[in-house]
């Protein structure tokens, strides 16, 4: 098992890791709309959902994966009347490839945030 850390990325804002590597496999903990130096993503979902898939696709990366090996995203949004918006941001960075997901509305987000994704993707062979 291997911890997952990547400076292009946000730091994790409690006791976790980024993501984890193991057997072939990647767990991304949940990214929300963060920017790399932590500064909070203050817009509507359709900016928030962006910064978060940045942040999703830079962990991946540091972990030997891609967008393109995703297997299965969780989304939580705050409010599902976002969907369709959140849906579109999401479709341009699925567009080819396109993983199992769960979308589920949940009261409340950390830093109060609009929208958080976790992922579990293959690993890149070599």
């Amino acid at each position: 098992m291997k911890e997952i850390y990547t400076k292009r990325a946000p730091e994790a804002i409690g006791p976790y890791s980024q993501a984890i590597r193991w057997e072939g496999l990647v767990f991304t903990s949940g990214q929300i709309p963060l920017t790399k130096e932590g500064e909070l993503v203050d817009g509507a979902i359709e900016e928030q959902t962006e910064q978060v898939l940045e942040n999703l696709k830079a962990v991946l990366e540091e972990a030997g994966s891609s967008l393109e090996k995703v297997i299965k995203t969780t989304v939580y949004l705050k409010n599902m009347g976002d969907f369709q918006k959140m849906n579109a941001v999401y479709h341009r960075f699925f567009s080819h490839h396109k993983p199992a997901r769960s979308a589920v509305e949940v009261n409340r987000l950390p830093k109060d945030v609009l929208i958080e994704i976790e992922a579990i993707a293959a690993v890149n062979e070599h």
